[in-house]
């Protein structure tokens, strides 16, 4: 699969289809997790970067994730396309390495 490895909004690993979210046509997402972006909108379109970090902290903490895991996780939130207010290119399929969601 060529794409994205981790979601543009959260950074969900995108590791599987099912974890996709998906377009207003009900294909795949390239590029978001069904947890934030369903028939080609974003679940919560007023979610803030501050409120994403808090989401993905409480969702690691559930997991039992260490807190090295954690803090990595959520430093990387700001570099993701959705908090760039980039929008990523289109016409991929999940999976494959985007530069940015490498570090």
């Amino acid at each position: 699969m060529e794409g994205y490895r981790n979601c543009q909004s959260c950074g969900m690993p995108l590791d599987r289809p099912e974890e996709l979210g998906t377009e207003e046509d009900h294909s795949k997402s390239t590029i978001y997790c069904i947890h934030c972006y369903r028939d080609g909108r974003f679940t919560d379109e007023t979610m803030t970067l501050e409120r994403m970090r808090d989401r993905v902290r409480a969702q690691l903490e559930m997991a039992h994730a260490g807190q090295d895991v954690i803090r990595e996780a959520i430093d990387r939130l700001p570099q993701l396309s959705r908090w760039l207010g980039k929008t990523p290119p289109t016409g991929l399929s999940a999976g494959a390495v985007d530069e940015k969601s490498k570090r």
